[in-house]
């Protein structure tokens, strides 16, 4: 036996570094038919016994999902023990609706936005302000600070958010949104870790010293999740592809081999001093909660009986 095989025996397994003071956040969209409101519901109950620091709710392209934004939240709020976070955008609507929004989250006890500049509702539409309204994300978090005492979360883009002309320009506008009152940055969700670490190194660069929490997006389909990638500007590792090669009609398999992926992801960030992270559910539980378990984050309490995996 070589040395360097003698050194391989010696080095600890990955998953044996035991994960200490995790915090988690967890986000979801709002449902658009019944059976998805049942799947959305389902996964808030399994997921709550984990006591994440906030669950947030999704908005969608032109604020098209902005009821049923507010319904989930509020419900999220007065019906578990959650503490909600309402996304917000700035596109299809004037400063005066927007802060309409903002006062009625406040007075229902929301205390918790993330603000976005938003997508237009048309696919591949370039972004164009309301005439009457917030200009982008920096100017809401501004807007934001005016109307209440809230936690701001705004957006980071660890390989560049699509519409800006460089990583440099985009650090700059990530600057602005911390500058006029964010608390913290949630990121894009990405593959590779170590583009995590060296956009965290040019952000402490830019005198940024919020925490910026990586996003985490375990794949439930590689083809959907590959074709959403080309959309935001996220790279694909080809080592990824390969992995998930031949489980197209194998969904248990692939959930394994998700839970696996997404979960060294993690534990590669907590070794480079990352305590916190967001996980992008996509309304189901049952990945986030592998992920978790592996991550030594167990229920804090016993999840409802007769609720089987999913």
């Amino acid at each position: 036996m070589t040395e360097d095989q003698k050194a391989d025996l010696l080095r600890p397994n990955l998953f044996a570094t035991e994960a200490k003071d995790i915090k988690v956040s967890f986000e979801f969209f709002p449902p658009k038919t019944e059976q998805m409101e049942q799947t959305l519901w389902s996964s808030i109950r399994k997921l709550e016994p984990l006591q994440p620091e906030m669950v947030s709710v999704t908005y969608g392209a032109g604020g098209s999902t902005r009821e049923r934004t507010h319904a989930t939240v509020s419900r999220i709020l007065k019906e578990t023990t959650l503490t909600p976070a309402a996304h917000l955008t700035c596109v299809a609507a004037s400063r005066g609706e927007v802060d309409d929004i903002l006062r009625q989250y406040w007075d229902e006890g929301v205390r918790h936005i993330v603000a976005l500049r938003g997508d237009m509702p048309t696919i591949g539409q370039a972004y164009t302000p309301h005439p009457e309204g917030y200009r982008n994300a920096a100017d809401l978090v501004a807007g934001i600070r005016k109307i209440g005492d809230f936690d701001i979360s705004v957006a980071a883009y660890p390989e560049c958010h699509p519409d800006s002309p460089s990583l440099e320009a985009d650090i700059d506008n990530l600057k602005r949104k911390i500058d006029a009152g964010a608390n913290r940055a949630i990121t894009q969700y990405f593959f590779d870790v170590d583009l995590y670490f060296r956009f965290l190194d040019r952000v402490l660069a830019a005198g940024i010293d919020v925490p910026i929490v990586p996003g985490i997006m375990p794949v439930t389909n590689f083809k959907m999740a590959k074709r959403f990638s080309e959309g935001c500007g996220t790279s694909v590792p080809h080592w990824l592809e390969h992995l998930f090669e031949g489980l197209d009609d194998r969904p248990a398999i692939r959930r394994h081999v998700a839970a696996v992926v997404a979960a060294e992801q993690c534990i590669r960030l907590y070794q480079g001093g990352v305590k916190n992270y967001h996980f992008y559910t996509l309304n189901r539980a049952e990945l986030t909660l592998a992920i978790c378990h592996i991550l030594g984050i167990r229920p804090k309490w016993s999840i409802a009986a007769g609720e089987s995996d999913d």
